[in-house]
């Protein structure tokens, strides 16, 4: 299906739920960092980094989430610099425990920012990786790819039209929307990646739940102006 420009959008009748500048600590109460990671905020902006070594592989990753749970429709709009690299980010969305149950439940195993925690542990979620520069395939060939788990399932892939740290000059205005069974995703407003679910090929389709961003070292990036839409 080709991808139009009112496919990614907010929906006209939503409106904004949940605003976060993410600015200055203070705006981070409630916030959960998985892993070993720090935030700052030299620029007015979270600055997000590991504390590790890339050397020492998933253990050096991070997932820094926002402590709010979103209804099944929902829009996430965000702004992105990256600072240095190479490195992964991914959104995390729609994201909950099994069996009904809040993701930061206690009786749910521990996770501590190794991505198989994230893709076949005790939780369901989107994942939107849309800065892929770790390995030699993903910086010679640019693609945001969207996932659905439990299960690591490659559901559908769009082009990456960010530039290389090197020639980043401001920050990037990404869009996820959910909306039954269509997840969309642009990026500036340009259109990247469509998916309708299906609702049994890969699992039942996705309710509600929380938003993180997860980061593999060592990358670190900006992050800024956190909206939440939904109907």
């Amino acid at each position: 299906m080709a991808l139009r420009q009112d496919m990614v959008r907010v929906p006209e009748h939503w409106r904004e739920i949940y605003h976060n500048s993410l600015a200055g600590p203070e705006q981070m109460d409630g916030f959960r960092m998985e892993g070993d990671g720090i935030t700052s905020f030299p620029m007015g902006r979270l600055r997000l980094e590991s504390t590790r070594s890339a050397e020492e592989g998933q253990k050096a990753n991070i997932v820094l989430w926002c402590p709010e749970d979103f209804p099944a429709d929902h829009a996430v709009s965000w702004k992105f610099r990256p600072l240095r690299e190479p490195g992964l980010a991914i959104l995390f969305l729609a994201a909950a425990g099994w069996e009904g149950k809040d993701l930061f439940d206690p009786s749910l195993p521990a996770r501590t920012g190794e991505y198989d925690q994230y893709h076949h542990g005790a939780m369901n979620a989107f994942h939107i990786s849309y800065f892929r520069r770790m390995w030699q395939e993903e910086r010679s060939f640019h693609t945001c790819n969207l996932r659905k788990s439990y299960g690591f399932h490659l559901v559908a892939q769009g082009a990456d039209p960010l530039p290389d740290v090197a020639d980043m000059s401001e920050e990037y205005q990404m869009l996820v929307v959910k909306q039954g069974a269509e997840v969309t995703f642009a990026v500036n407003g340009l259109p990247l990646l469509h998916w309708s679910d299906d609702g049994s090929s890969f699992g039942p389709v996705l309710g509600g739940g929380k938003v993180g961003f997860r980061q593999m070292a060592p990358l670190i990036a900006e992050y800024s102006d956190l909206t939440v839409y939904a109907p």
